[in-house]
């Protein structure tokens, strides 16, 4: 007997401060060292005039939702499309939420869309990701 799929419209979400730790261990594990993450002073001069958050940091969030949640454990991601509309930076909330837009059922792929929001409401990271779920 096979898990059931989603149902359109359904929706998940986690929120997250994302805190200097995160940031600096982001930095470690992928190797990317961009001093516009890390280096306060390179950060100033920037057009954002202060670290930023790399944006796959964030973007892991949805992951997360999809992994935990909506579908949950077992899904395996097939494609993901992202977009950055706004910059986070250290000590911002991320709420991440996904939602059903299209259920292939005969498939068990599901599509979601995606999207991170700041503490303020911003859309920070908007997407679409499809998603095989488990049998």
């Amino acid at each position: 007997m096979s898990a059931p799929l989603p149902a359109l419209g359904a929706s998940a979400r986690l929120r997250k401060t994302i805190r200097e730790e995160d940031v600096r261990l982001f930095a470690q594990l992928s190797l990317d060292t961009n001093p516009v993450h890390l280096d306060p002073e390179f950060a100033a001069a920037t057009r954002f005039e202060s670290r930023i958050c790399h944006g796959l940091l964030y973007a892991s969030l949805v992951s997360a939702v999809i992994g935990t949640q909506l579908p949950g454990p077992g899904s395996i991601y097939l494609d993901q499309s992202l977009r950055f509309h706004k910059p986070v930076f250290w000590n911002d909330e991320v709420e991440a939420i996904v939602t059903v837009t299209r259920v292939l059922a005969e498939r068990r792929i599901v599509l979601l869309a995606t999207r991170c929001l700041n503490q303020h409401g911003v859309l920070v990271l908007s997407g679409e990701a499809k998603i095989l779920v488990p049998a």
